[in-house]
């Protein structure tokens, strides 16, 4: 009796666990992955158009926290990042999947960005 009662009580903590661990994941939404590289197209287009003099991103993901990426983003207030034309033409999803990027990877996540 006793062995059932833990094996029910150790079943229902995991149960708990990876419900919680699945719900505790309060991001954008959009595709982290996708977002980088649309965010670096999108500065490398913006460098062949002569808009900026690098193609390497001047803004990285860690150069900001979570609430002020999320602040800026639902602003579209793109102003610090330049390239207002591109930014512009840029589809809602390739926003929300730049936006997944630059949360995932801010100063105060769990894996911020550490190079640019």
């Amino acid at each position: 009796m006793f062995k059932k009662m833990m094996i029910s009580a150790v079943l229902i903590m995991f149960t708990l666990g990876t419900a919680g661990a699945a719900f505790a994941t309060e991001g954008p939404g959009g595709n982290k992955r996708k977002g980088k590289y649309t965010y670096r197209k999108l500065v490398k287009a913006c460098y062949e158009r002569g808009a900026v003099d690098s193609a390497t991103p001047k803004v990285s993901p860690a150069d900001k926290k979570m609430a002020e990426w999320k602040t800026l983003f639902e602003g579209k207030d793109f102003s610090a990042f330049g390239c207002e034309d591109e930014w512009t033409n840029a589809s809602d999803k390739d926003v929300l999947d730049i936006y997944s990027y630059f949360y995932s990877f801010a100063a105060d996540s769990p894996t911020p960005a550490t190079c640019k």
